[in-house]
């Protein structure tokens, strides 16, 4: 009997995988932080003879060829990349004999990169499951823009000829498995599936069951911004990265981080955004370790900026330093938990908080500016009246322009409206965060009925 094992980095929106028989195992496209792997093959006692990627990712640092070197797998990656360090290249059509229940057929899926890779299991004579990578996608693909725009009209129509290549070749009974598309900036389109088959996807997914032009044209239209961090990804992996030092980071005192706040670092608060907003550091900037701390980070901070991380236990601060390895950042300059009143000698600052139904109420009484600070496509498909839209991954750059005077900053959630609220709180704005649904804005008359 074969088992699948997803291991899952919700932060990121990425699956990596451990299939076993019982005594050996693969790994397919596992995250830097190699221990969870390893935890859970040691775990249902096996030994991981096989670790494989499906391409060279672009939106995390790999964890492939420090789990191969620790386990002494051989580590699959395709012959075509030009890596910097010894691997077991494959190529299209290649079968690799994991063990006497496991056989992996190599099948080239270009689209996501042109040296995409995807994996189809079998045990038997039954097809198990096809690991797809960023190519075959629950309902959706990987996007086809990552390489840049003289690369995007090729690999796109490169992806839809993959993904019916696999609709083809794949018994429809097999397990789709993707490493992206579960929240990932990778994924071409989002879907709320947690798991698919070939023939599922036969069915519903609309680059098998629409006419190429058409597909590759909504496609190509729905394209939005991804993580500017991405850019580091690739050469990264390509190096090959070695396993992260996840070693606590150094404590920092009042001091340290008013001085650090001073020389224009990063210093995040880790917390939740209401305790943020009752009371926090001046100067700091809230990136809750409950949203997507890594992808926001790395989007919005200046790469070569140093960070510090304030949390509430050491554990969050852990937690926050695995996030980051995960993109690269492998050091967290310093560090403190516990209560903000531990971080400063002065006084702490507050956010206002509030709902959209205070902003329809405060907005019959006086004159307020609204920030949007949602994606371009989100506020495109409808936005309050009057409210200015810089994307929350635009805002550091474009901080001069948002308007003066009293702003309330809305998202569609809040997590991200209290991160821009932040930054802008310490560029000296007079900041309002909603914190609320925008799903309530019709509610309350913000938008038409």
């Amino acid at each position: 009997m074969v088992e699948i094992i997803p291991v899952e980095t919700p932060s990121l929106g990425d699956r990596s995988y451990l299939a076993h028989d019982g005594e050996v195992a693969l790994v397919v496209d596992p995250q830097r932080d190699v221990d969870r792997v390893l935890a859970l093959a040691d775990q249902h006692q096996v030994r991981i003879t096989h670790v494989l990627e499906t391409h060279i990712h672009n939106d995390y640092v790999t964890g492939g060829l420090a789990l191969a070197e620790r386990t002494g797998a051989a580590y699959h990656v395709n012959a075509e990349d030009p890596v910097a360090f010894d691997r077991t290249p494959v190529r299209d059509g290649d079968v690799i004999e994991v063990s006497p229940a496991m056989t992996l057929t190599v099948i080239a899926t270009p689209g996501h990169t042109f040296t995409h890779l995807s994996y189809a299991l079998t045990s038997g004579d039954e097809d198990v499951a096809v690991f797809t990578g960023g190519s075959l996608l629950f309902g959706s693909t990987g996007r086809p823009d990552l390489l840049g725009p003289d690369h995007t009209d090729a690999l796109v129509r490169h992806q839809y000829a993959s993904a019916h290549r696999l609709a083809d070749t794949v018994a429809d009974t097999a397990a789709v498995m993707p490493t992206h598309g579960f929240g990932s900036f990778c994924s071409a389109t989002q879907s709320d599936a947690t798991e698919s088959t070939i023939g599922q996807e036969k069915r519903t997914n609309p680059a098998l069951t629409q006419d190429e032009q058409d597909w590759v044209r909504d496609i190509l239209d729905g394209l939005d911004a991804y993580p500017a961090y991405y850019a580091h990804m690739g050469p990264a992996n390509l190096a090959g990265p070695d396993a992260p030092d996840l070693e606590a980071p150094s404590r920092a005192d009042k001091d340290e981080i008013r001085r650090r706040i001073e020389a224009g670092e990063w210093v995040v608060d880790l917390r939740i955004r209401t305790a943020f907003a009752a009371g926090h550091v001046p100067g700091s900037f809230n990136l809750g370790i409950d949203g997507q701390l890594a992808t926001y980070v790395g989007w919005m901070k200046p790469w070569e900026t140093e960070i510090s991380v304030l949390g509430d236990t050491p554990e969050q601060v852990a937690e926050a330093q695995r996030e980051l390895v995960r993109i690269g950042i492998d050091e967290v300059a310093s560090s403190a938990d516990g209560r903000p009143q531990d971080w400063t000698d002065g006084d702490l600052a507050t956010l206002r908080r509030a709902t959209f139904a205070d902003l329809a109420d405060v907005r019959h009484h006086r004159r307020v500016q609204v920030l949007d600070v949602r994606r371009a496509p989100e506020f495109a498909s409808g936005h309050i009246e009057g409210a200015v839209n810089i994307p929350i991954h635009e805002i550091v750059g474009r901080v001069d322009e948002v308007p003066d005077g009293e702003v309330w900053v809305h998202c569609a959630g809040g997590y991200r409206a209290s991160v821009v609220g932040s930054i802008l709180q310490a560029a000296g704005k007079d900041v309002v965060v909603v914190d609320d649904s925008f799903d309530n804005t019709r509610a309350v008359g913000l938008l038409p009925t």
